[in-house]
């Protein structure tokens, strides 16, 4: 009887010693967690105000430890650089502010990078459509402008339709029906084999040139590589062909749809490009 007893209250003890390792573990981890986002918040806001690229490098290796949300930054009143506009843009909120100080000056729904992966074009290469994060800065302001599609677009149309590629080079030709296509000047041509020639356009999306079954991917500087409307009517560009600009397709604001630039509805970009100056810092995260 004893011996149960002992027994007994034994095992009251062990269980009450168990329960509360579990309480203080959890009691750990969500300590530890709120630890690491506020050492975030700290750090961003280091980052931002004091233009740290040492403290962004510490920033962007914590990323898969918190959240994306830049909602404490922007509420946040931090003395430094009160003069300093700048940009920052969430990924994950599909956001942008444009703020001076703690003054929030500027605010809109973006679209940003899909995080889709081509694989396999030319030379087995492949294309990752992501929104970069860290620091950049506007580098040029640009109205009406021109989208000079990379090579991936012309592999993105080509899968789509179920054709092939063929590139155009300057100073060769693509042998097609009574003559070839080639490049005259700043136009992709027809040149018939009776000698007229007969500009094929391009320049628009959906409509590329299409020669024996593939898609002709047109030479840099050439008007088929140059394409109107495709980025609304502003953007600031951040360098390594990507930017803020407007778009033709306003219904994807608010969504992860691009391949890798800002898009902003076009009201608004032209709001924002009267506002922000070449070599205004852009955060994003």
């Amino acid at each position: 009887m004893v011996m149960n007893r002992i027994l007994s209250y034994g095992g009251r003890m062990v269980w009450t010693l168990v329960a509360g390792f579990a309480i203080a573990a959890v009691l750990s981890v969500l300590l530890l967690t709120k630890t690491a986002e506020l050492r975030y918040q700290r750090d961003v806001n280091r980052m931002v105000y004091n233009d740290n690229l040492g403290v962004l490098n510490e920033v962007k290796a914590k990323l898969g430890m918190t959240g994306d949300s830049l909602n404490n930054l922007k509420s946040e009143s931090v003395g430094a650089a009160a003069d300093q506009p700048y940009l920052v843009v969430s990924i994950a909120d599909h956001k942008v502010w444009f703020k001076k100080g703690s003054q929030v000056l500027f605010e809109a729904g973006v679209a940003t990078g899909s995080g889709k992966e081509l694989v396999g074009g030319p030379g087995d290469k492949n294309y990752r459509f992501e929104t970069p994060r860290g620091r950049l800065k506007v580098q040029a302001k640009e109205l009406d402008p021109a989208w000079v599609p990379p090579d991936w677009h012309f592999i993105e149309q080509a899968r789509k339709r179920g054709l092939g590629l063929v590139h155009l080079q300057r100073g060769s030709s693509i042998p097609v029906g009574d003559g070839v296509i080639t490049v005259s000047g700043a136009e992709v041509v027809k040149r018939s084999s009776n000698g007229t020639t007969v500009a094929l356009g391009g320049g628009e999306e959906g409509r590329e040139i299409v020669a024996g079954g593939n898609i002709v991917i047109p030479p840099f500087g050439t008007s088929a590589r140059r394409y109107l409307k495709v980025l609304g009517t502003r953007r600031l560009v951040l360098g390594d062909g990507y930017a803020i600009h407007g778009t033709n397709n306003p219904s994807s604001i608010g969504q992860s749809v691009s391949h890798g630039c800002v898009r902003m509805r076009n009201e608004e970009i032209e709001r924002l490009y009267e506002m922000v100056p070449v070599g205004t810092p852009v955060y994003i995260y």
